[in-house]
C-alpha cells in the first residue's frame, strides 16, 4: 500500500511539474546534410572572408582587435567549438548596424554597432556564440547542398581537381556573398539552434546564458536606450519563436557553474569603439542572412 501511495505521489509530481530536471539534459545538435567537406568549409570561408574585406572596412584598433579575440577565445574553449575543429577568427568592420556574421570555416566579423549596443560583456559573447554555432552546425554549407544538390557535386569535384577557386566555381551556380545567398540564409530552425548552442559556448566560457536572452530582448523592444540598425540584425537573425522563453529553458539544462567571468576591458572598449565614425553603411556592403519561411 505505501508503494501504491509513494508512486501515485510522484506520477502527481510529474503532471503537475513536469519531469525532474535531473531527468534531462541541455539540447545536442549535429551538423546536417552536407555535400562540403569541412576542409572545403574552411577554404570557402577564407576565400570569403578575402571578398568581405574588400567591400567592408576593417578597423585595425589594437584595443578592438584584442578584446574581439579575447572574447572569441574564451568561446572557442567550449566543447563543442574544440571538437569542430574550425580555426575561428574575429575581426571588427566599421559599420553602425547592430549585427555580427560569420563565414563557413570560423571567419567572424562584428559590426562597430553592435560594439556600441550590447550592454555588458556577456551579450557580446552570446552574439558570437549565436554566430559560432552556426560555423560548429555548418548551416551554411549545409543550405547550399540542400538548394543545389544536383549540380553541386560535379562543382566540387572540379574545384578539388584544381579548375577553379571555391567562390568561382560556386559563382557559377549562383552561390555568393550577396543579400539572398544560401550560405548566409538560415531557417528559422537553425536560428533556434544556433540559440541553444551558442547559450552552452556562454556557459562554458563563464557567461549567464540569459544575457543573450535579454540583449534579443533589448531589441525588440522600443524605448530602451538602442542604438544603430536593429532592423539589420532582426533581419539576420530572425526570431524563431519564443526566443527568450527558449534561451531561459536551456540555461536551466545546462550544468550549474558560476557566471562570473570577466576580461576586464569592456569598459575601455567601449570608449574606444565610441569614438569610431563609421560611413553610410551601403546596400550591397554588408552579407545578410534571411530567414526561409
Amino acid at each position: 500500500m505505501r508503494k501504491t501511495i509513494l508512486l501515485a505521489s510522484a506520477i502527481l509530481v510529474v503532471l503537475s511539474f513536469g519531469m525532474p530536471s535531473f531527468a534531462q539534459g541541455p539540447h545536442r545538435f549535429q551538423p546536417g546534410f552536407n555535400l562540403f567537406t569541412k576542409q572545403q568549409d574552411v577554404q570557402l570561408g577564407e576565400e570569403s572572408a578575402a571578398q568581405v574585406r574588400k567591400q567592408m572596412t576593417v578597423i585595425n584598433d589594437p584595443v578592438l582587435t584584442a578584446y574581439v579575440n579575447r572574447v572569441g577565445k574564451r568561446l572557442v574553449t567550449s566543447q563543442e567549438a574544440t571538437e569542430s575543429g574550425f580555426p575561428f577568427s574575429f575581426e571588427v568592420v566599421a559599420d553602425p548596424s547592430i549585427n555580427a556574421f560569420a563565414l563557413p570555416g570560423g571567419h567572424m566579423f562584428i559590426n562597430s554597432g553592435l560594439l556600441k549596443a550590447v550592454d555588458n560583456e556577456a551579450q557580446l559573447a552570446g552574439v558570437m556564440g549565436h554566430e559560432m554555432s552556426h560555423v560548429i552546425l555548418r548551416h551554411g554549407t549545409n543550405q547550399a547542398s540542400k538548394a543545389n544538390l544536383i549540380q553541386l557535386p560535379a562543382a566540387l569535384a572540379e574545384q578539388m581537381a584544381g579548375k577553379d577557386s571555391m567562390m568561382g566555381r560556386l559563382a557559377q551556380l549562383g552561390i555568393g556573398l550577396g543579400s539572398n545567398s544560401v550560405l548566409l540564409k538560415f531557417s528559422r530552425n537553425a536560428e533556434s539552434q544556433a540559440d541553444l548552442m551558442g547559450s552552452h559556448l556562454m556557459a562554458e566560457g563563464g557567461y549567464d546564458p540569459m544575457e543573450m536572452a535579454h540583449f534579443f530582448n533589448k531589441l525588440g523592444s522600443p524605448g530602451k536606450g538602442m542604438v544603430g540598425n536593429v532592423a539589420q540584425f532582426m533581419s539576420d537573425h530572425p526570431n524563431p519563436g519564443n526566443r527568450e522563453r527558449a534561451i531561459e529553458q536551456e540555461a536551466r539544462l545546462l550544468p550549474q557553474r558560476a557566471y562570473d567571468y570577466q576580461s576586464g576591458d569592456f569598459k575601455r572598449m567601449k570608449g574606444v569603439v565610441a569614438k569610431i565614425h563609421e560611413p553610410a553603411p551601403k546596400a550591397t556592403q554588408q552579407p545578410t542572412q534571411q530567414s526561409q519561411q
